[in-house]
């Protein structure tokens, strides 16, 4: 099955391949096209596959020569000129630039330079000191390449919750259509919502585990099947790997505990329950007081509980445990203390403070911008298009009169609007924590959302305080995405979140969590650290089209992995308080 998500890797690949060689305008065509290819509400090659090749026509950015080629991957797997682009420069661009530092023409002057095609090529440039002693380049350049090289590698092989979460939602409704399944649920790190994941873990449970299995290897959406037995199988689809494993009813509460995770949270687990003598495995909750070799038999012992996870839970005095919280970060002693937080959820959301439009580097005008998000029953939404500044490339930054026209405009459209539209801004931190708007912007807007871009390889330290600098400035309300990480292309800034968050706590700034799946950012732990030192957080989604501001969902449960409730979330906020918080 070609998913959206593989359709928009490829016209990324194409752009930072035509960058690489130095060809100007058409990666960015290659790249908006890939935006809204991954954010398309309905699987393209599915529409594609069964004649409807107008669908194409609905996708903006996607002229007729893109369209043309969504149809060729669709139908034969490759795109010809694609093809030919790989062969006249055989690198890993996606691979090397994931480095720091390394970006497509990096990539591009290094092959050209050195021949480093991979990886390893570069490590062992590196290693060699020749990446020194090319133009351009420096030993503190050549320093960060060695450094960077394990993070390179080691987030290769992971996916995208953004791209593993809707595949599963398939997995899940495929399964469920099977009248033999009774049950099913995601498990693993997927169920916990973490950034990325190895692969999409599922748990059905039937009495016919091999006929389901069976029917899941022959499903129409699977590439390849990787292996499969009685009770479980594995397959491809696309490009990344789906398990599912199959057990009786009554034994799925067990199973869905045990293979959620996280592995500390069920050592942790297991050790409280041995503590009451009490056993836990995959297979249900087991009493074994009066049982002396109860480790010779997973099932020994009188069994009190397996068919639901919350029995389990119950088993031992506690209550449930919602998935994003089970990371071994207190959640256990929480519970015993009947203080487990009461965690946000989407109905709690009034609104949206940081998304884009045409006028910088979104796809659409402001007007489709608000109808969607009255469309989401929102009570505000906020049009925060970038300013001029360091780190916004191609030019798209707001000039100080454009972003007075502009707010000008928001004024004029929220005056006919039932939704509450604010005008704002997303600034640029720039190395030394300035944001460089006048006085008679600040005044003029509603919201300043001001966000780290370039100079993210800073050491800690130096982060920090540009960080907290930026947070003091009474002009600010959100530090947008703080570390400015991009999953599996850069590790972004490191700082200490503690020391951050009591500044942002003592100035009335909140952190942002922004939604986009490739940021994440805050990630769970970082919001956890931020709400116990007292400030608040903004869950918002950087949105640079309508379909775009459903990201949503991935930050509320990127929030909840961090304890988050409702009222630590400002944009969870009525207007009015909302509005008394802002600057």
């Amino acid at each position: 099955m070609v998913t959206n998500a593989e359709l928009a890797g490829r016209f990324e690949e194409f752009a930072d391949l035509l960058e690489a060689d130095e060809v100007e305008y058409k990666p960015r065509a290659y790249r908006r096209a890939a935006e809204n290819v991954r954010a398309f509400p309905v699987p393209i090659a599915d529409r594609v596959e069964a004649g409807d090749e107008d669908v194409l026509q609905e996708i903006d950015g996607v002229g007729d020569a893109i369209a043309g080629k969504i149809v060729e991957y669709v139908e034969t797997g490759e795109i010809e000129e694609l093809e030919a682009l790989k062969e006249e420069l055989p690198i890993d661009i996606a691979d090397l630039t994931r480095i720091e530092g390394v970006g497509p023409k990096t990539a591009g002057k290094l092959y050209r330079e050195l021949g480093i095609e991979t990886l390893d090529d570069l490590e062992e440039a590196a290693e060699a000191g020749e990446i020194q002693e090319v133009k351009g380049f420096g030993p503190k350049t050549e320093e960060n390449i060695r450094e960077n090289l394990e993070f390179a590698r080691q987030v290769g092989q992971r996916q995208l919750l953004g791209e593993g979460r809707p595949l599963a939602d398939d997995v899940l409704a495929f399964l469920e259509s099977l009248d033999a399944v009774e049950r099913v649920e995601v498990a693993g790190s997927i169920r916990r919502w973490r950034e990325t994941i190895g692969d999409v873990d599922v748990l059905a449970g039937t009495e016919a585990g091999e006929d389901v299995v069976e029917a899941f290897v022959d499903w129409e959406s699977v590439d390849a099947e990787i292996e499969s037995g009685p009770s479980k199988a594995s397959v491809r689809v696309g490009e990344i790997r789906v398990d599912l494993r199959v057990v009786v009813p009554g034994e799925f509460g067990a199973a869905l505990q045990y293979f959620t995770g996280s592995k500390d949270h069920n050592v942790r687990l297991r050790n409280y329950a041995i503590d009451r003598e009490m056993k836990l495995n995959e297979y249900g909750a087991f009493d074994v007081s009066d049982v002396e070799d109860h480790e010779s038999d997973q099932r020994v012992g009188e069994r009190v509980a397996g068919e639901t996870e919350a029995g389990m839970y119950e088993a031992l005095g506690l209550p449930w445990i919602p998935p994003e919280l089970r990371e071994d970060r207190g959640e256990i002693d929480a519970a015993e203390a009947g203080e487990l937080p009461d965690l946000l959820t989407r109905e709690d959301v009034r609104g949206d403070l940081h998304t884009h439009t045409e006028w910088s580097d979104g796809n659409t005008s402001i007007e489709p911008m608000v109808d969607a998000a009255e469309a989401l029953g929102y009570d505000y939404y906020a049009v925060a298009d970038h300013a001029e500044g360091p780190g916004i490339v191609g030019g798209v930054g707001l000039s100080e009169d454009e972003l007075l026209e502009q707010a000008e405009r928001i004024r004029e459209i929220d005056a006919n609007r039932e939704i509450t539209v604010l005008a704002g801004v997303e600034a640029n931190v720039d190395a030394e924590g300035e944001i460089g708007l006048s006085a008679d912007v600040i005044d003029a807007l509603d919201v300043i959302v001001a966000s780290p871009h370039s100079a993210l390889s800073q050491d800690a330290e130096t982060a920090t305080e540009r960080l907290v600098r930026a947070v003091e400035n009474p002009a600010v309300d959100v530090l947008g995405h703080p570390s400015g990480r991009l999953l599996n292309e850069r590790s972004g800034l490191d700082f200490d979140v503690t020391r951050l968050a009591r500044a942002a706590a003592d100035s009335g700034t909140a952190l942002e969590v922004n939604s986009d799946p490739r940021r994440l950012d805050l990630w769970g732990s970082a919001v956890q650290a931020t709400l116990e030192e007292g400030a608040t957080i903004a869950i918002d989604t950087d949105a640079h089209q309508p379909a775009t501001l459903e990201f949503v969902r991935w930050g509320i449960h990127t929030a909840r992995r961090g304890w988050a409730e409702p009222a630590d979330v400002i944009n969870c906020w009525d207007l009015e308080d909302l509005q008394a918080f802002l600057h």
